[in-house]
């Protein structure tokens, strides 16, 4: 597909809002996902397009958070090494999905994670302190594998389902949030690999994208913000409600 110009700008705009969201909390691809739709690439190209500006974004992002002494390599490595492996599976089983499915799928699971979003369960746990133990250390592996699987699969929301896992194993939210991005960085390589392998990419607005989302990655490790939190909250609630309506029905 030749894009036309107006598109370009336009998607690097997206790009942006989801790098920011992206890194400050999750479901960035919920905008970038159905974007890319939008502009006329078929579901699984645009999910395996869409991995190029995530992987963008975060190598911005961890590098930040390495450089102010956040992120705990050893603990990071741990939770990455099932959810190198879920991710593979994940992919493939993106491959292989019908393109209408995959979009109903998409649309289904925008709700969902909104939802989740919107009673953030995961509130009630931050700052509370809980014993590291073997069998806490097994189930947080068994975690990562199955987040490994989603995020191979669809990538959308899955810091929504990263942050509760890692708050339930005991960490704080400044951890939690340098573990996730690093996490994500890592498991996309190979889930990014499976779309190239299969032809799925495409990298012109691939390249765009990840412009975007490395800006807005890079601003969101930089700044902290609080003023206009909640405004912004709601403009990503309808702008997403619309975008999966706009998929359920298509």
């Amino acid at each position: 597909m030749d894009p036309y110009l107006w598109q370009l700008p336009a998607l690097a705009a997206v790009g942006f809002v989801s790098g920011f969201l992206n890194i400050m909390a999750g479901g960035g691809s919920l905008l970038t996902l159905p974007m890319l739709i939008f502009l006329g690439l078929p579901a699984v190209v645009a999910n395996g397009t869409n991995r190029i500006g995530v992987i963008c974004q975060n190598i911005f992002a961890v590098t930040s958070f390495r450089r102010h002494g956040v992120l705990p390599m050893r603990l990071a490595l741990i939770c990455t090494a099932p959810s190198l492996l879920g991710s593979y599976i994940g992919a493939q089983l993106a491959i292989d999905i019908d393109d209408q499915l995959f979009q109903r799928l998409l649309a289904v699971i925008m709700i969902g994670v909104l939802i989740i979003s919107v009673l953030d369960p995961a509130k009630r746990l931050r700052g509370r302190e809980v014993a590291y133990t073997p069998l806490r250390l097994a189930a947080l592996l068994g975690a990562f594998f199955l987040i490994g699987i989603y995020g191979g699969f669809v990538q959308a929301g899955v810091g929504f389902l990263i942050i509760p896992v890692m708050l339930l194993a005991g960490f704080d939210m400044v951890r939690t949030n340098a573990i996730k991005i690093f996490v994500v960085l890592a498991f996309t390589i190979p889930a990014l690999a499976v779309f190239v392998w299969h032809g799925q990419v495409d990298w012109l607005l691939g390249l765009v994208l990840a412009v975007g989302n490395a800006s807005g990655g890079w601003v969101a490790s930089h700044v902290a913000v609080k003023k206009g939190h909640e405004w912004i909250k709601r403009f990503v609630i309808v702008t997403v409600l619309i975008f999966a309506l706009r998929l359920f029905i298509t």
